[in-house]
């Protein structure tokens, strides 16, 4: 097995392909079978029982997703410590973004969280009915978002969003934005921070999305720093991203592909 997953292989080369295929493919068709009962139970269901029902689908969803790419893709996922997190109550979770799959990994051991998205995913034919049954919130409008961050919180939610505002294009941080910290002294709720690392850029800013992995691919969430709500917003940002950047920059090293090989 050590000699088939030797970098150059052709054979572990088709199946990096296969895999990727495979990925891409299940998580399209997971979100294509959702997506004509979300449609048909936003406008039926009552808000509560409609946002409960569509983040614990997309939880269960996104887990069953994760362990079809532990069983056939190679993927190898260390997310164990967010279960800590489950009975916490309300939090904001501020995580890095190095990839695509980020949202996915969290939410799937996180049945009650409510994602800040991007208005373009909100209104995308494969995401959108999920997330607005689920009311994940947009983040096109900044007060909109702060007050329906706040409203999200103040019922019990937990509030996932990356600082970051995009995934990393300036590894391993760009700059974080003070929305985190308006949100935090708005609900007066503590901020989370996450730390997530994989053994690859995968699906990462500069990966394009029909490029193979490197597989096997490995991948942590660490909890980090929990921060208090904090009166003045940009001073929190700013120790948010020193803090992150920090910690990613002396990160213990994620299981590389080298490393198995070896």
């Amino acid at each position: 097995m050590t000699e088939l997953r030797r970098p150059g292989n052709p054979w572990w080369i088709t199946y990096e392909y296969g895999a990727m295929l495979l990925g891409l493919g299940t998580l399209a068709l997971l979100c294509l079978s959702w997506l004509p009962f979300a449609l048909l139970l936003y406008p039926l269901l009552p808000r509560r029982l409609g946002q409960a029902l569509g983040r614990a689908t997309i939880s269960f969803g996104f887990r069953l997703y994760l362990r079809i790419l532990t069983l056939f893709c190679g993927c190898r996922f260390d997310l164990s410590a967010l279960d800590q997190l489950r009975d916490d109550g309300p939090l904001i979770l501020a995580a890095n973004h190095p990839s695509l799959l980020d949202a996915v990994l969290i939410v799937s051991r996180l049945p009650n969280v409510v994602c800040v998205m991007k208005a373009a995913l909100m209104d995308n034919l494969l995401f959108g009915a999920a997330a607005r049954l689920a009311r994940y919130i947009r983040n096109n409008a900044p007060l909109e978002m702060i007050l329906g961050a706040r409203e999200e919180l103040q019922a019990g939610a937990q509030l996932l969003i990356f600082p970051e505002g995009t995934r990393t294009a300036n590894f391993p941080l760009d700059a974080c934005s003070p929305s985190v910290g308006l949100i935090a002294g708005r609900s007066k709720v503590p901020v989370q921070t996450l730390l997530i690392e994989f053994s690859t850029p995968y699906l990462g800013k500069a990966w394009p999305l029909f490029r193979r992995p490197t597989l096997p691919l490995h991948v942590r969430i660490r909890l980090g720093r929990r921060f208090p709500p904090a009166a003045n917003a940009q001073a929190l940002a700013g120790e948010l991203e020193a803090y992150l950047r920090h910690e990613l920059e002396n990160a213990p090293p994620t299981m590389s592909t080298a490393a198995v090989l070896a």
